[in-house]
């Protein structure tokens, strides 16, 4: 999914967070799986057993019609605990749902897969967190014919991670895309999908699997590796084999290409102009490749594509580009998931009843979080009794899930462990990983006369000023604040200085008068613009003659916007593990090594590249 939403030892522990170590009933698990559980302990290895698809259609053969539309749906539902939420969160899930807890939305609708958010309450701490999951998975396996429920989140690192810390934060994409090493992207994968495993989240709608070659883009963006379908393809197959070797379904995403425009299709509809013979040889390059990679699962994208299907209907509900393309020319029999059924760009053309149908019919196996589930499980329902929808195409999906299932190990082990996530999660070696990785990926754009690095002795006093925003899920922030400590940590006595996205005129000179009292100046940069306030801001500073330093800590296509900056590092994001790579990039304790992923067009003249792919300066 996007980066918003429409909503809103062995042994499992328990729903509350308290990481007990109560076991479910072994009965309910045998009797649930048909004969494929083998134990219930949690497994040192992640790999199960080839799925035998005899007994996973036994599964399906013994389901009612209801459970059978149920098992298509992976829905959101709010609070910390999957029988004793806070009560707020009651409030939420009884005027969104018509229920009060997860259990009772398994109960009412056996679903087969609940999506986590930040914002749902769902993710604040490991322990808490598998404990929710091992609450949902026993209000299921409670139930008659009762299943392991895919669990998912959108942990795409950088811009968009639903677990935050004490979880691994990695760089997101596009840093990892700057640091070019397929061996990164597995090592990102493999870790992440260690620690949402040891929390019972089994299924990451990760990678993104976009080529962003659309500047102006203002949902993917540095969510995606960059502008060269060839890299961004090594890099989406590394991440894919790295969370699936940890018991991890990946999701590429958003299928058939996203990153070539310049609408959000939370709010609107994107039409993507793309030809045919461009689409083949830009877009479709990483969704091949996450393919040959054995990806679980592909998220699909509320475009409008009229080179791929010229019905005006967004690639979510069309036939011609899921089953004739996705399942037919690229040979993919995965499972294909919606990207959120809330989102404006899938809502333009047709009603939220009409939705879910369409896009069963064209080719999709998982139906999420759609914005009443009433509505859309109701519609599926009428569809199957009206013959509009045949039982046997609900039958293909759910076998497509449970062999997903089956292959990752959550029929047979779908319990989080609290030994597990001590062991797991946060641990010293994954937050090295995740530092070393950082030091690949940043970027030095500009550095005339050698502005950088900093020296400590020198230029003892730093001021850190710039853009504020919202930190990513569970960082730190602010980053200003995050960025003074680091180098405070190397060395230097660094004051911090928030001047905001869009300083006025005042902030401006107070930052300029706190700058003469500095030996050098770090300014952070977000989202830059041709009228944007945030260019005076740097104009003045480097007008004091104190020695600046710029930090894109989003897009780097900033540097663009900014002629008067004499050094220039780019992080692609603003989460802390990229803040203090590019600290340590400031003070000297490390060379960048970053490469651009995307080119950098000239402001003034954006058909002239300034900085093409592959820039990136050292010391």
């Amino acid at each position: 999914m996007h980066d918003t939403s429409t909503g809103s030892g062995t042994g499992t522990g328990s729903d509350t967070g308290t990481g007990s170590t109560a076991r479910p009933s072994r009965r309910a698990v045998l009797a649930a799986t048909a004969g494929l559980t083998a134990a219930l302990t949690v497994p040192t290895t992640a790999h199960a057993a080839p799925h035998d698809d005899r007994r996973l259609r036994a599964l399906i053969s013994r389901m009612s019609l209801e459970e059978k539309v149920g098992q298509l749906f992976v829905m959101r539902v709010y609070g910390h605990s999957a029988t004793a939420p806070d009560q707020a969160d009651i409030d939420a899930n009884l005027k969104e749902i018509g229920v009060r807890t997860a259990a009772e939305l398994i109960a009412k609708y056996r679903v087969g897969g609940i999506i986590y958010f930040t914002w749902a309450h769902n993710t604040r701490d490991p322990h808490q967190i598998a404990g929710l999951s091992n609450g949902i998975q026993r209000a299921s396996l409670d139930q008659p014919r009762g299943l392991p429920v895919l669990i998912a989140t959108d942990q795409e690192h950088g811009a968009v991670c639903r677990v935050g810390e004490p979880a691994t934060l990695f760089p997101g994409a596009m840093a990892i895309g700057a640091g070019r090493s397929r061996s990164d992207a597995r090592t990102l994968g493999r870790i992440s999908g260690a620690e949402l495993r040891a929390m019972g989240i089994n299924q990451d709608y990760s990678p993104d699997a976009d080529v962003n070659v659309n500047p102006a883009n203002p949902v993917i963006g540095v969510r995606s590796f960059g502008a060269d379908p060839d890299a961004v393809a090594g890099l989406v197959a590394a991440e894919v084999k790295g969370y699936q070797s940890a018991g991890v379904a990946a999701t590429a995403k958003h299928f058939p290409g996203h990153g070539d425009t310049a609408v959000d299709s939370h709010y609107g509809f994107p039409v993507i102009t793309h030809s045919r013979e461009l689409w083949e040889e830009l877009d479709a390059v990483p969704f091949r490749a996450a393919i040959r990679a054995g990806i679980d699962s592909i998220m699909t994208a509320h475009i409008q594509f009229p080179a791929l299907d010229g019905s005006g209907d967004p690639a979510t509900l069309s036939r011609p580009i899921l089953t004739g393309i996705l399942r037919g020319e690229l040979g993919y029999d995965g499972v294909v998931i919606t990207d959120s059924l809330g989102m404006q760009g899938v809502r333009t053309k047709y009603g939220d009843d009409r939705v879910p149908v369409l896009a069963l019919k064209a080719g999709v196996d998982q139906l999420l979080n759609p914005p009443a589930l009433d509505v859309a499980w109701n519609a599926v329902l009428k569809a199957v009794q009206d013959g509009e929808l045949t039982e046997a195409r609900l039958d293909e999906s759910i076998l497509r899930i449970l062999r997903l299932k089956a292959r990752r190990g959550v029929l047979d082990h779908p319990w989080a462990s609290p030994a597990d996530v001590d062991r797991t999660v946060g641990v010293k070696s994954h937050l090295a990983a995740a530092d070393r990785i950082a030091e690949r990926t940043t970027t030095l754009l500009v550095n005339e006369d050698g502005v950088l690095p900093f020296d400590r002795r020198r230029e003892n006093r730093l001021l850190v000023v710039g853009a504020d925003p919202a930190s990513p899920s569970g960082t730190t922030g602010p980053p200003t604040g995050v960025l003074a400590t680091a180098l405070t940590e190397l060395g230097f006595t660094a004051t911090a200085l928030s001047t905001g996205t869009a300083p006025s005129a005042a902030t401006i000179d107070k930052a300029v008068a706190a700058a003469r009292d500095a030996d050098a100046v770090v300014v952070g940069t977000y989202n830059v613009t041709a009228g944007s306030s945030q260019r005076t801001l740097v104009d003045r500073l480097v007008a004091t003659g104190r020695p600046v330093a710029v930090v894109a800590i989003r897009n780097p296509y900033d540097v663009a916007q900014l002629p008067s900056a004499r050094a220039c590092l780019a992080t692609y994001c603003w989460t802390d593990v990229e803040l203090r790579a590019a600290a340590r990039a400031i003070a000297g304790r490390m060379s960048p090594r970053g490469k651009l992923p995307v080119p950098v067009q000239r402001a003034d003249d954006p058909a002239q590249v300034l900085f093409p792919i592959g820039h990136g300066l050292t010391y």
